[in-house]
């Protein structure tokens, strides 16, 4: 008899979520498994807007970012009488195992679940902001960091046309991830991160004498969880550099796109060590990928620890 095998995506979607769709139903009718999709997160497993998910469902779907089937965010999973509903409608369908694509947020409401109801799950990390504690990389993370190259390339033109500086925030909450790496492959003169302390009065000077050799432009990257704003930046700029400024909030953009061929291939991958790990009787796991490769590590290692950079990279800013 075949095994009931589902899966959802939680929280902020990214641009990995549709080709990892499309793999988890390949790979589960591979595995002799009748895939089901539940639509719309967590709040559609409390709906029971559930389904059996066939090949129909996921044809062409690998080139398109955020998900078909759709992501949300649940206050009422935060409610045990929701999550007693939750469970419910998997036994309904007889859904013995849950994969989850999500963030840190989406996998401590599972380990909730997990540890009320026993429903066996795998969790991919899944998020932009790539702070999730015991990976290195989230799915989504190369396609955002391609949006924000392409923008800054664009911003770049324009700042040196016209001999301006450029404030540029990207998304990360309180994890400057995206803007640590864009600032190295961009090669901006500048970049705040919501992990390092930073005094700008230490770069007046040497800005001051850039200009006076000839720089045109300057572009500043920073993560949107550091202690001011674009604009109070861009103000600095204006008031103590003395070039005109301009502030871009690259926002959503970032969460969306055309998955990059790196995205796919993670997400194959991923799915494939996700079903794996369930059918040979893991209970409990997410799916990591470090220095190692890809490993399995416990719910309570991964939300129970801060994310930190890589001390490499973080030497840019020294």
């Amino acid at each position: 008899m075949s095994q009931n095998i589902a899966i959802l995506c939680s929280g902020g979607d990214v641009s990995g979520m549709n080709p990892a769709l499309k793999h988890f139903v390949e790979a589960s009718f591979k595995q002799g498994l009748t895939p089901y999709f539940i639509y719309d997160g967590y709040e559609g497993l409390i709906d029971n807007n559930i389904e059996k998910a066939t090949y129909a469902d996921v044809a062409g779907i690998i080139t398109k970012g955020g998900t078909t089937i759709g992501s949300a965010r649940s206050d009422r999973f935060l409610e045990k009488k929701y999550r007693k509903i939750a469970k419910k409608n998997l036994d309904k369908h007889k859904i013995e195992m849950l994969i989850v694509l999500g963030g840190d947020g989406s996998f401590r409401g599972l380990d909730i679940f997990y540890k009320e109801h026993g429903v066996k799950f795998c969790g991919i990390p899944s998020t932009i902001d790539n702070d999730i504690h015991g990976t290195e990389y989230s799915l989504g993370v190369d396609t955002a960091l391609n949006m924000i190259r392409t923008a800054i390339d664009a911003i770049r033109d324009t700042a040196a046309s016209f001999k301006r500086a450029f404030v540029i925030e990207t998304m990360g909450r309180d994890c400057g991830y995206l803007a640590l790496v864009s600032h190295i492959t961009s090669g901006s003169e500048l970049c705040l991160i919501p992990e390092v302390p930073y005094n700008l009065e230490l770069y007046v000077d040497e800005f001051k004498k850039q200009l006076m050799h000839g720089r045109r432009y300057f572009l500043t990257i920073i993560a949107e969880g550091i202690k001011q704003d674009a604009q109070e930046i861009a103000d600095w700029f204006e008031k103590e550099i003395g070039i005109e400024t301009r502030t871009i909030v690259l926002g959503h953009i970032q969460r969306g796109g055309n998955p990059s061929s790196h995205d796919r291939l993670m997400a194959y991958k991923f799915i494939h060590y996700a079903i794996d790990a369930l059918m040979s009787g893991k209970e409990e796991s997410i799916v990591c990928y470090d220095k190692t490769g890809f490993n399995l590590k416990s719910i309570d290692y991964v939300t129970g620890h801060k994310k930190e950079l890589d001390p490499e990279l973080l030497q840019c800013l020294s």
